[in-house]
């Protein structure tokens, strides 16, 4: 049985219209979360620059994979010897982005994910001014022997997503997101994430906007479905220690990836 244990840090901040003030505001959370022993440190969807309601400036303010949003990840990974997850406004074209995840360390990008379920719904149109990333794709990493699976927000909803990272070997799955507020949507928030961690017997890791315009809930859940580590509904940091011997404890007294009928075909 595998020994490896990763202490994981969520960062719960409202990133604004100004990439500079958002790169500002994560060096000092980062800084934080090192401090306070974190390897994995993870940031929220749009971390790099959002703005509400969604508009021609997200393209306007999009970056390349290694633009400068990405190479102060890198610097800030280097400097605290972390990892860090965070959502970035990626370039597609003139009139639209994609809504990438980056995790990067010290020597560069570890995974790029480019979230794959669009924010159609709940009167929202994410599509208008995003390019969906490619179904089935798996983009996982490891931290210190422990293997972490990206997914983002609205993808939360959709099982086959976390399904597709666990048999791609992820013991924890990470979810940046901004979730946002509606009646019944912490409700969901948080009953979500307890599911993807018990049918998936995986740790989440999930960090989201504050209120008023995400939930905020951010949280590390075990593979059974308990927080062990959130924050409430302003800005902080929660900090939780991940074990890979839980994880293989879990499966093995509840075996439901092996006993699975039903497996992932990517189309």
């Amino acid at each position: 049985m595998t020994t490896a244990t990763v202490t994981v840090a969520v960062c719960q901040f409202a990133s604004v219209d100004d990439r500079a003030a958002n790169r500002e505001r994560i060096a000092a959370l980062v800084a934080r979360a090192a401090e306070r022993g974190a390897r994995l440190v993870v940031l929220p969807e749009y971390s790099s620059y959002f703005v509400d309601p969604m508009d021609e400036t997200l393209a306007a303010n999009a970056e390349e994979l290694d633009g400068a949003f990405t190479l102060s990840l890198r610097e800030l990974a280097d400097l605290h010897g972390v990892v860090i997850v965070a959502g970035l406004v990626e370039r597609a074209d003139a009139e639209r982005i994609r809504n990438t995840l980056v995790a990067v360390d010290g020597t560069g990008l570890l995974a790029v994910y480019r979230k794959q379920h669009l924010y159609d719904a709940f009167g929202q149109s994410e599509s208008r001014w995003i390019e969906a990333g490619e179904v089935g794709a798996a983009a996982t990493f490891a931290v210190d022997g422990l293997a972490f699976g990206l997914m983002t927000c609205y993808d939360l909803r959709f099982p086959e997503v976390a399904r597709t990272l666990v048999d791609a070997g992820a013991e924890a799955l990470v979810v940046p997101a901004e979730w946002v507020r509606g009646p019944l949507k912490e409700h969901h928030w948080t009953t979500l994430l307890a599911a993807r961690a018990i049918e998936s017997t995986a740790y989440v890791v999930a960090a989201d906007h504050p209120t008023p315009v995400g939930v905020g809930h951010s949280a590390v859940i075990d593979p059974q479905g308990v927080v062990i580590a959130g924050v409430g509904t302003g800005e902080g940091i929660a900090v939780a220690e991940l074990d890979a011997a839980t994880v293989a404890r879990v499966r093995e007294v509840n075996p439901v990836l092996r006993l699975r009928r039903y497996r992932v075909v990517p189309r």
